[in-house]
């Protein structure tokens, strides 16, 4: 490998002239734009917050990065792109990176020891055995996260962000399959998804991810979900006194431990709900009418029937629910939910098709995490590590969609998922050039979104927080 580095390539000439490279360009880097992360930092303190989720055993005297440092080269690099930790071997050179995990010496040229100059950050090993970190420290392993810190900033973070309280909070929960390939703890068979997988249970309000919690297989959908709710309604309520919480799900948490509980709380939802044949002769009448429009127009004819309902045992009291009932080309299609919302709120037609079918937004955030943040790289062998796999994933996303949130409204790229706010903004090859009393970053002057990098620092900059 190293030598293939250091021999020049010859690419096809343009005319008379010849084309060669050679990776020999000096301090050049590919992720110029990722200061913008930094300044975003500075306002919102996301990555000084999930530093403090973590106890350092270490002595202080002997180490020569901080915990702070070694979560923000993590979080960053996923930001980036950079999925696997054997990348951190070349980035761990990167002063760009460096620089955005606050280090002094962004070259390495002040490292303890000789071996190691050069390389201002960690390879992979260290972060290795901080992502294996126990409940117990041993000699290689002295670093230890808290769980009950990590999971507050995901809720504080959102509610930061949002400002003042809100009139109404929607909390979308979905649960989704992390398939597994090695003989993790924790691994069992799903017959739905047909695999071996994990099955964490995320929760979100609009963008905002605020629960993202591992789980093995081989248990319900609905799992831990009230916990999660119980425990993020507690901290929104320290705050936030007034606002009404909506639980919106598919049917796999209509569950009477979720529905009771919220009918106890003050909680409203509106769940999907698995069809039976009691449900489905509800919408007899409504189905033969929509058939019958379906025949005369050849299109897909939709009613809605708003009617109370109770389970024969698992329910403990009657309650509201709504069923589609469509008819398209390949025939019925009668769909269900159940709500505590009354009548007056919102119509059986609105509540179905503008305020349930929503959450489908929900599912393209989880897609969004998974696909470009690797939240699915949970190979470590220990639900611990993979836990915290996941929350690095999950920061990350936290970091993102501030970027997003915070810098991005107004322009082209405002809905923008992760993935494409990384090769727009982020990814800006630049020189850098380091001197006693300053760096330089020299972007690359064809850039062609200026204007947008311009506006995002800009808004970062005037940003202002209460608290």
């Amino acid at each position: 490998m190293t030598e293939c580095i250091q021999q020049a390539f010859e690419f096809q000439g343009l005319k008379k002239r010849k084309v060669t490279g050679q990776f020999d360009g000096g301090t050049i880097t590919s992720d110029g734009g990722s200061l913008l992360l930094r300044e975003l930092e500075k306002k919102t303190q996301i990555m000084k917050q999930f530093s403090q989720g973590f106890i350092d055993h270490r002595d202080p005297d002997l180490i020569e990065h901080s915990v702070y440092e070694l979560v923000t080269q993590r979080v960053y690099g996923i930001c980036l792109g950079y999925e696997d930790l054997n990348d951190h071997d070349v980035l761990r050179k990167d002063p760009v990176l460096a620089v955005l995990s606050m280090k002094e010496d962004p070259t390495g040229a002040k490292r303890r020891r000789e071996s190691d100059r050069g390389n201002a950050l960690v390879g992979k090993s260290t972060l290795n055995r901080l992502e294996l970190t126990r409940e117990q420290i041993d000699k290689t392993k002295k670093i230890v996260y808290q769980k009950d810190a990590i999971e507050r900033l995901f809720v504080e973070s959102y509610m930061k962000l949002e400002g003042k309280e809100p009139e109404e909070m929607v909390l979308d929960l979905d649960a989704t399959d992390d398939l597994i390939y090695g003989m993790q703890e924790g691994r069992f068979f799903h017959g739905y998804y047909g695999d071996y997988c994990y099955l964490p249970l995320y929760i979100f309000c609009g963008d905002h991810l605020l629960s993202a919690r591992l789980r093995p297989s081989d248990r319900d959908a609905s799992d831990g979900s009230k916990e999660e709710v119980e425990r993020i309604m507690g901290q929104i309520r320290e705050k936030w006194k007034n606002v009404k919480i909506i639980l919106r799900g598919d049917s796999g948490f209509a569950r009477e431990e979720i529905m009771g509980w919220c009918d106890l709380n003050g909680v409203e939802y509106v769940f999907g709900l698995a069809k039976n044949e009691r449900l489905k002769r509800e919408l007899d009448d409504a189905m033969n009418e929509a058939m019958e429009e379906h025949q005369q127009t050849m299109k897909p004819s939709r009613r809605f029937v708003d009617f109370q309902y109770r389970t024969l045992d698992s329910w403990s009291r009657e309650r509201r629910v709504i069923g589609k009932a469509e008819y398209l080309e390949k025939g019925e299609n009668p769909r269900f939910v159940v709500t505590s919302l009354a009548q007056g709120w919102m119509d059986a037609k609105g509540l179905y098709e503008d305020f349930y079918c929503e959450r489908g937004n929900m599912e393209n955030r989880i897609k969004e995490q998974q696909l470009y943040l690797f939240a699915d790289r949970t190979s470590a062998h220990s639900m611990r590590a993979n836990q915290l796999r996941l929350w690095f994933s999950s920061i990350a996303y936290v970091v993102m969609n501030a970027l997003r949130t915070l810098g991005l409204h107004g322009t082209q790229l405002a809905q923008a998922q992760c993935h494409t706010i990384r090769n727009k903004i982020l990814k800006i090859g630049a020189q850098v050039r380091v001197s006693f009393r300053r760096i330089w970053i020299s972007f690359a002057s064809g850039y062609p979104y200026q204007n947008i990098f311009y506006q995002i620092f800009a808004r970062i900059r005037a940003l202002s927080f209460s608290g």
